[in-house]
């Protein structure tokens, strides 16, 4: 008796402030309902990649035939080469993406005017804004063999013209360096928003002291910063497997498909070209387990050695 006199003004306040708080969850009605439409119904279709779908019979009535797409990607000559091309680009954008925006973060956090601070932030975030075919283009003129700038420089110096896009060789340069020129600036943006959070007298009672500036880096800014940059290398890390489609379409031919031929576009080609839906929904499959399962054992790592982790 005693026990329910006690529970009822506890849940009496609760109820009033979920009721006070109506139009908060109705606000977030639409946005949720949006998500399980155009997120969550369609991985419904998933169920494709276990069926010889055609239109003509629709999702239900097509046949089924279990793993057997699967089975006809890995045993596919060209399966491993799919694979190393991937992760070579992929592993590569990890290697230069993670520590260059934390670099330049902490070079723009050194800088004392805030004036040259504000413009350097923004000379390096105004790339991110450029579409993904219009930086395509901007690298196919600047490299062109025939009248680009860059050739052109090399044979000024006595040099023979370099066929960047062109090359096998050099595509996985090309591409990782314009994307990281791209998207270096949101990362840097983000660092030197967590930054900005650093307590001030940490850093004038290290200079008391005597310390350095390389020293307050060391030991006051990048300790305040590294739960971001966790965070950040576990997201980016769980996309591993996932390269930018529309720009590695656009800049394949036939010279760089050696190394260009990725995932994602052996994904459109079997399943938009070919219009083999059921076996380019299993390589879909595939690269989303992969990534899922990569996530989840960064995820896990980072949580073992670290105190910050996505769940």
């Amino acid at each position: 008796m005693e026990s329910s006199l006690h529970k009822k003004p506890f849940l009496k306040p609760k109820r009033k402030s979920i009721l006070k708080q109506k139009w908060l969850y109705f606000m977030m009605l639409l946005p949720l309902t949006s998500l399980i439409i155009w997120n969550y119904i369609p991985m419904y279709g998933i169920i494709i990649s276990f069926k010889d779908y055609s239109p003509a019979f629709g999702i239900m009535d097509s046949p089924w035939v279990g793993f057997a797409h699967f089975e006809r990607f890995f045993n596919a000559f060209y399966f491993w080469d799919v694979i190393i091309n991937t992760l070579r680009i992929s592993l590569y954008s990890l290697l230069v993406g993670i520590p260059l925006p934390i670099i330049l973060a902490l070079m723009f956090n050194e800088l004392r005017r805030k004036k040259y601070k504000s413009l350097a932030q923004t000379i390096s975030y105004i790339p991110n804004f450029i579409s993904i075919v219009i930086v395509v283009g901007m690298v196919t003129f600047f490299t062109s063999p025939v009248d680009g700038v860059i050739n052109t420089v090399i044979q000024y110096f006595g040099g023979t013209p370099i066929d960047f896009v062109g090359s096998a060789k050099l595509f996985p340069h090309v591409f990782v360096w314009s994307g990281i020129w791209q998207t270096v600036g949101w990362g840097t943006l983000i660092y030197t928003a967590a930054m900005s959070g650093i307590p001030q007298d940490q850093y004038e009672a290290a200079y008391l002291e005597g310390a350095t500036r390389l020293q307050c880096i060391r030991y006051i800014t990048i300790p305040a910063i590294m739960p971001t940059i966790v965070i950040c290398a576990i997201l980016a890390t769980g996309s591993v497997m996932s390269v930018g489609f529309e720009k590695v379409l656009l800049m394949q031919n036939d010279a760089n498909l050696a190394t260009s031929e990725v995932l994602s576009t052996y994904m459109y080609k079997s399943g938009i070209l070919n219009a083999e839906y059921s076996f380019s929904a299993a390589v879909g499959l595939f690269n989303n387990l992969i990534n899922f399962i990569v996530l989840y054992l960064v995820n896990k790592f980072a949580q073992k050695f670290s105190e910050t982790s996505l769940w």
